[in-house]
């Protein structure tokens, strides 16, 4: 009893002490104020209900709780190594950091991966490497379907809402796509006057709460929508179906976070529960998805439309696909979101375990198209953690047209991955609607900021390119990248993963590995067929049966 007790009498007693010597000195009255000050929160501890280790041992448990909430900053700073840090590393950060400021991004005395890893992969260079490479490339964007095909950059910002995001993070990044000449995606939470102000390109981006055109009942409005799709700025719109953080789950921004300046871009009542659906109201079918989207791109006045989506039952990606044929309606592209990509706040099993992987998700998802006959319709875009040239390679060599990036932008602007997102406490403003915290962020300075991140890491992809004798990204092939499989061999990623040839599915879907999701895909549901699923049944029957 008497070591749970200690800290606080012995806080007594000095500030009795204090008070004593108070006469002789001001250092005497500070010590008895925060002696006196220790021992009544050591009596209210004492005597409180709510938490056991403060009642058993009044003021030094506190310590652990301090030193718990500075835990993740010790971490980050003091004790994790450069390759450890979670979701980025401290190396990955640095390397957006430097970048942004203009600063130097070599590193000196070799790398510090461990090439014999099962995780190291490299790409394959040529003895002939290309002298001119495409330092700025670009992909146009926009089947025969569209009026207004759109030229995009291969590196741009992906989806991230204001309401998540502060006004001046917003005004920052597309300043930054102003400046860069790449496309700043809206997020689902609507086109709002920080988006419309710099002028930089805009993809509008519409989920299942349909915020900015939507009604009262909170279904999709197409005079609303088509009012603000047709302005200039905005250059595309998309249709998101799923976020990789979070698949599934719809979304909630509380009543305290709806101010009236988010209700206004959002067109929902203000100081209210805002709620994202799990699910779309202007659709229930594949084919009718399609319809919605022809439907967008007409009321936009023929700018590309595009699907957004993290991959999960696979039935369902080939569903889209078989729409598409079915409909004779195919979207200018799709955007495959990885389950590693990042929110800012999302429950902790979806985060960690519902969704692919960017790299399935992606492969998946071009192996529909092309097995389809149809890549040549669709174009293909990744996103989810990359930051880097490498990483833009990686992903363009196994076939998409581009990649976009959320939090590589968010570290350009200031982000420290404070991992306060979720709180409003975001120590740099950018996730945050104090504006006392966002008062650091000042949109002119990040906003060319994350312009040079953006130029110079397309600098290193072109780079790669040149060293794999090649002029543009999309040059790149599954052949130049090779996976290590083990500590002594290494596979090109054609060899790890399937990569379908053009129109099998069409002509000779059961010689492929996707034959039962195929044959299960229905363009009228999002359900699997039932002679399917009655069919995956029996052979798991027969195969228990066999192992009995």
């Amino acid at each position: 009893m008497l070591r749970r007790t200690i800290l606080p009498l012995g806080a007594l007693i000095l500030g009795v002490i204090g008070l004593g010597l108070a006469f002789v000195s001001l250092w005497w009255l500070l010590l008895a104020a925060v002696g006196l000050g220790l021992f009544a929160l050591g009596l209210y501890d004492y005597f409180q209900t709510r938490w056991t280790i403060t009642r058993n041992y009044p003021v030094a448990a506190r310590f652990r709780w301090l030193f718990y909430d500075l835990r993740p900053f010790l971490r980050a700073y003091i004790v994790e190594g450069d390759l450890e840090g979670k979701p980025f590393s401290y190396e990955a950060r640095n390397l957006v950091h430097a970048r942004a400021r203009g600063e130097t991004d070599t590193h000196p005395f070799g790398t510090e991966l461990d090439v014999e890893s099962e995780e190291y992969a490299w790409i394959n260079h040529s003895i002939a490497p290309n002298d001119d490479p495409d330092t700025s490339p670009r992909v146009s964007v926009g089947n025969a379907q569209c009026a207004k095909p759109y030229s995009a950059s291969v590196l741009n910002i992906s989806a991230m809402s204001f309401g998540a995001l502060s006004g001046n993070a917003v005004e920052a990044l597309n300043i930054g796509a102003k400046l860069g000449g790449f496309y700043h995606d809206t997020g689902e939470g609507g086109y709002s006057p920080y988006h419309a102000k710099h002028g930089g390109d805009i993809v509008w981006e519409l989920g299942s709460g349909y915020f900015g055109a939507r009604d009262k009942s909170g279904r999709f409005d197409a005079d609303l929508f088509a009012e603000q799709a047709s302005r200039d700025q905005v250059k595309m719109t998309e249709i998101k179906l799923s976020q990789g953080a979070k698949p599934g789950h719809g979304g909630l921004l509380p009543a305290a976070k709806v101010t009236e300046e988010i209700a206004q871009t959002r067109k929902v009542p203000a100081h209210q529960d805002c709620l994202s659906p799990r699910g779309h109201s202007a659709f229930s079918t594949p084919v009718e998805m399609m319809e919605f989207a022809a439907r967008m791109r007409d009321l936009s006045g023929g700018k590309p439309v595009g699907l957004k989506l993290c991959i999960g039952q696979p039935h369902e990606a080939f569903a889209l696909v078989k729409a598409m044929q079915t409909s004779g309606i195919y979207p200018d592209f799709i955007v495959v979101d990885g389950a590693e990509g990042g929110t800012g706040a999302a429950p902790l099993e979806l985060s960690d375990h519902v969704g692919m992987p960017m790299v399935d998700g992606v492969i998946l998802m071009r192996n529909a198209l092309v097995g389809a006959g149809i890549k040549d319709k669709v174009r293909l875009a990744a996103s989810g953690k990359v930051y880097s040239g490498y990483g833009l390679a990686h992903s363009m060599a196994m076939g998409v047209d581009w990649c976009n990036a959320a939090r590589a932008f968010m570290f350009s602007i200031g982000c420290i991955q404070a991992q306060r997102c979720h709180l409003g406490t975001c120590p740099t403003g950018i996730t945050t609607q104090d504006k006392a915290r966002q008062r650091g962020l000042i949109p002119q300075v990040q906003g060319e900021r994350a312009a040079r991140f953006h130029k110079k890491t397309l600098e290193a992809l072109s780079d790669i390119v040149a060293s794999a004798g090649l002029k543009h990204p999309t040059d790149l092939q599954p052949h130049h990248i090779v996976h290590r499989i083990g500590v002594t061999q290494g596979h090109t990623i054609d060899r790890v993963y399937p990569f379908l040839p053009e129109g099998i599915l069409n002509d000779d879907p059961d010689s492929t590995d996707y034959a039962d999701w195929w044959h299960a895909a229905d363009p009228h549901s999002f359900k699997p067929r039932t002679d399917l699923v009655r069919r995956r049944a029996s052979l798991t029957h027969n195969s228990h049966a066999k192992e009995a």
